[in-house]
């Protein structure tokens, strides 16, 4: 049989490719073949910002492990939609798009605090999802500048990486072959850091090797101990996620020695970016992370972040004109997840939920939003989609926009019927039966 697989999720093949070799493997292996546990992700990075996933693959992963649901969110970028759309329609599961993005809150009354960003002060991450499928292009004109700046940055980075390189005997980065030319920058996609470290992980396995001497060759180069247990990882000769690993080990330690802090035309008001969110019919929504203890991905030290000041920060977000907060249960605590819901029903903000894959160890699954406590982002996920749906149908339609006939209902009603709505559309043809769903909204009002 036809490697379907490999095709889905070669990046050097087009969109559409991918997408004939998905309904190729759906017909050879027959649809429905993956029993659903309810589950959903909302927050899927691609191959358009970093991860080994292309969408097609992405959305096939979700499928494959039970999801109900799955929603690619990008840095910079929105150029994993269509091809994550048309996916998820193929393998009859919901989808939803959107980006991720830094935001500057330096003019507020937080400029000085760390709020979700490891790297910076004032700085915050922040996503904008269920884009209408008719502000997918604007999107994707409004971060050009956005990634073009980050380019540039980046490539400032590499050349700092390179001077510990050099120092180190292991070379050097050429950035348009090792770094530009693996990512889909030119193809709409964004460079990331993690890119820029995984040209230096290259470095290092390309001389140490991904085995025994991996953990010891680190520690030469740049002084970084790994620890005894990230260093029986990585001496593991049969690991096949050694790249990304060493990269959460290099994001940790080696990327503050390198780091250049984002200006304000990378990095632009928070405001800003809020407000061009609700012009597209989208949905802004502030990434909480709380105080980090052990971080289960391994890029994040143990870290103070929002929890000491989050009743003024949520007045803040709420003032910004954000309308939703995204956190990934796994990342808390059960104390951060109540103190966080409760605010968000106090503040009325739509709750978001995902757990952030770029890397090919992690699981696509998110089993705590099976638990009783979290069922309800389950819906809030149905709801999202149909936000997506309906907007694309009809902008009058989108969740917060002040022309929709339910403007006027709760937050917490408007998503529990839009919640209704997204379970009520066809899978495999979301698009046609959005259309007919917003006629009979408009149509009773």
């Amino acid at each position: 049989m036809k490697d379907y697989g490999r095709i889905i999720n070669d990046p050097d093949r087009s969109a559409a490719e991918r997408l004939e070799a998905l309904k190729a493997l759906e017909a050879a292996e027959g649809a429905g073949k993956t029993a659903k546990t309810g589950e959903i992700n909302n927050h899927i990075h691609t191959i358009y910002s970093f991860s080994p996933y292309t969408p097609a693959m992405a959305a096939l992963k979700s499928r494959d492990a039970g999801l109900e649901a799955a929603g690619s969110v990008d840095h910079d970028s929105i150029g994993a939609a269509e091809e994550m759309l048309a996916a998820c329609g193929i393998l009859g599961i919901g989808g939803c798009v959107g980006f991720e993005v830094r935001v500057s809150f330096k003019d507020g009354p937080f400029g000085g605090k760390k709020l979700n960003n490891p790297d910076s002060e004032g700085i915050a991450y922040m996503t904008v999802q269920g884009i209408p499928r008719q502000s997918i292009k604007k999107a994707a004109e409004f971060l050009a500048p956005i990634r073009a700046e980050r380019l540039k940055r980046t490539r400032s980075m590499a050349e700092s990486a390179n001077i510990l390189l050099r120092e180190a005997g292991l070379g050097e980065i050429e950035f348009n072959r090792d770094i530009r030319g693996k990512s889909c920058y030119d193809a709409g996609g964004e460079i990331t850091e993690r890119h820029l470290l995984a040209a230096v992980a290259e470095k290092l396995i390309a001389k140490y090797g991904g085995g025994p001497a991996l953990a010891g060759g680190l520690k030469a180069a740049f002084g970084v101990d790994p620890g005894p247990k990230i260093a029986a990882i990585l001496g593991d000769p049969d690991n096949p996620h050694c790249l990304f690993d060493l990269l959460g080990v290099l994001k940790s330690a080696l990327l503050p020695r390198i780091f250049i802090q984002g200006g304000e035309a990378e990095c632009i008001p928070a405001r800003k970016m809020t407000k061009f969110a609700l012009s597209i019919g989208a949905v802004p929504a502030y990434a909480y992370l709380g105080d980090v203890g052990e971080s289960p991905t391994g890029d994040k030290k143990a870290e103070k972040f929002e929890d000491d000041f989050l009743d003024p920060l949520f007045d803040e977000l709420k003032a910004a004109g954000y309308r939703a907060i995204t956190y990934m249960p796994p990342r808390n605590t059960d104390e951060q997840l109540r103190r966080v819901r409760q605010l968000c029903r106090e503040r009325g903000f739509m709750e978001i939920s995902g757990v952030d894959i770029n890397s090919s160890r992690q699981s696509f699954n998110c089993p705590r939003v099976l638990e009783p406590a979290f069922r309800h982002l389950i819906g809030t996920t149905w709801a999202l989609i149909a936000h997506e749906r309906l907007a694309s149908a009809d902008p009058r339609l989108a969740l917060f926009s002040p022309e929709n006939p339910l403007s006027a209902e709760p937050l917490e009603r408007r998503l529990e019927i839009y919640a209704e709505k997204g379970k009520k559309l066809d899978p495999y043809r979301s698009d046609e039966s959005a259309f007919i769903i917003a006629r009979e909204i408009l149509e009773r009002v």
